[in-house]
């Protein structure tokens, strides 16, 4: 048995509909040391925080690639979550339980239903989203415990974030083994990946069923991932939400480019040298690079994490080769990140194509028609979603399905949240803000089986029912390569070349032709224009 579990020395007692549940605690032996987690007696799930899989990444190590792990004697605690990466509070929807903030953040989180060793259970990896400025895997959305109940081990995996993740400049190019930089997030998320082919096992899984995913800039990570040398070898299936590593999505930039970055960085707050930015205490870092005007910090084509742009990467089928689960929401942003201000007319909607695409307007006016003030909510809505972020994902899914010889399934996702919880009872049930569907970053619960963690919605059966059909369709592409299974409604995948088919997910699921190609070849004449 590689799960050892105690008596119940540590006995936590929690009231859940009247009935004691007790938390044993649970020992394993990894690379490193003996790690002593916890085992939810009610579930079964062991889980196991705070794991150390990259040393500490500062002084000397700040900006530099993950280092191992060094070992220690007797047994680590592995009840708490680690510090969340250096961060400002960024989004209102994101609840830590994080061990606070540090730049020391290279942690990890394991969930698994595995008695022993011998189980060889599939493996999911998240990553968690927050536009490579925010978030952590301790967020209550991306608890891994209900994914485990489904047979999955499950991680979640911190890696630097601005700044510290994804600074360029000569000196760190110069002084790098590879002659690369910019990448330390990423690489942070390779270092994880190979920590689980090195221990999962220990957790009952099997590393050769390790299936990443993400959502937001998890998910433009996961296609990242694909694309690396270095971690396409480590994965056998991949789920993205919302996001690839495109343009206009956060694409990795030359490194000439974050070098002069950097560069400008370091003028900005008078940084005559690598030493004197490793000096600069990790807080003020932060403030510094969080003011007004800081060039921005990307992703890289360093020629070592990444050989070349992503889209030359999958164009010639150099990613990893495995079945690829991928979609957006149906109203990732409102009408109003592109009308502005102005209402939603079709004076005004013509006005605003006119002033974004010129002599294009019209040819986008019949891929995005607005005759009425309803059909421009609609359409605007739309556009401003492809532009943001869903484009970017179809690219991604239309590739891998060109050149990655796998299945690729790909979903819309339309379920809108319910009314607000009432904050007291002379308080009407708010409702969610009017978006024309489902908002960014809005099905993550759903997928994940996390509905009761967020209290800040009344969830209805309708939504426990949807939530069901969407963390199944994602255990089974975790397990299987495919997200079929009983009582689901068939989702087939896309075939010739070419996405040709969405699995809506709604109250009432059902797998639509595509019928919008015609927008993401427009856009992509538009964003791949030299």
């Amino acid at each position: 048995m590689s799960i050892k579990k105690s008596s119940l020395t540590l006995l936590l007692v929690m009231v859940i509909s009247g009935i004691q549940v007790f938390a044993q605690t649970s020992q394993v032996k990894i690379s490193n040391g003996m790690l002593e987690g916890t085992t939810n007696s009610a579930t079964g799930i062991s889980s196991f925080k705070g794991i150390p899989f990259a040393q500490p990444p500062v002084g000397e190590l700040r900006w530099k690639e993950p280092q191992p792990v060094k070992s220690w004697t007797g047994i680590r605690k592995a009840d708490h979550f680690g510090p969340k990466a250096m961060q400002k509070n960024v989004f209102s929807d994101m609840v830590f339980r994080s061990d606070g903030t540090s730049e020391d953040c290279l942690y990890l989180n394991v969930w698994t239903p595995a008695k022993s060793s011998k189980e060889k259970l599939p493996v999911l990896v998240y990553f968690y989203g927050g536009g490579f400025v925010a978030g952590d895997g301790s967020e209550l959305r991306y608890d891994g415990e209900s994914m485990a109940q489904k047979g999955i081990v499950t991680l979640t995996v911190n890696y630097r974030l601005g700044v510290f993740g994804f600074l360029a400049h000569p000196e760190l190019t110069a002084e790098s083994a590879h002659h690369a930089s910019g990448n330390y997030g990423l690489l942070d998320q390779n270092a994880a990946l190979r920590w689980v082919q090195k221990n999962i096992a220990v957790f009952g899984g099997d590393p050769k069923k390790v299936t990443i995913a993400g959502e937001s800039a998890g998910s433009i990570a996961v296609c990242a991932q694909m694309a690396s040398p270095l971690s396409k070898n480590l994965i056998a299936g991949a789920i993205g939400e919302s996001g690839g590593m495109i343009k206009p999505t956060l694409p990795a930039i030359p490194l000439a480019d974050g070098e002069k970055n950097g560069l400008a960085f370091a003028q900005k707050v008078n940084a005559t040298s690598l030493a004197a930015l490793r000096a600069i205490p990790a807080d003020q870092l932060l403030e510094l690079a969080s003011k007004a005007g800081t060039p921005p910090m990307s992703p890289t084509v360093d020629g070592y994490f990444l050989s070349k742009p992503i889209t030359e990467i999958f164009s010639a089928g150099e990613q990893a080769h495995v079945p690829l689960l991928a979609g957006w929401n149906s109203a990732e942003v409102p009408y109003r990140s592109l009308m502005g201000n102005d209402l939603p007319t079709p004076e005004n909607y013509l006005k605003k194509l006119k002033q974004i695409y010129g002599d294009q307007a019209d040819a986008v006016l019949k891929l995005y028609p607005g005759a009425t003030q309803d059909e421009v909510i609609k359409s605007a809505t739309e556009l401003a979603s492809d532009r943001f972020i869903a484009y970017s994902t179809w690219k991604w899914a239309d590739l891998q399905a060109q050149t990655g010889g796998k299945p690729v399934y790909c979903y819309l996702f339309g379920k809108l949240r319910p009314a607000m919880v009432k904050e007291d009872p002379k308080t009407p049930n708010q409702m969610p803000e009017p978006y024309a569907g489902a908002s960014h970053a809005s099905e993550i619960e759903y997928a994940l089986g996390n509905l009761p963690s967020n209290k800040v919605y009344a969830w209805t059966p309708d939504d426990y029912k949807v939530s069901a059909a969407m963390e199944n369709y994602f255990a089974n592409f975790i397990k299987t390569g495919n997200p079929n299974g009983t009582g689901l409604p068939e989702w087939n995948a896309n075939k010739g070349n070419r996405v040709t088919a969405y699995m809506h997910i709604n109250s009432d699921t059902r797998l639509e032709p595509d019928q919008n190609r015609a927008r993401y070849l427009f856009l992509d004449k538009v964003y791949t224009k030299k």
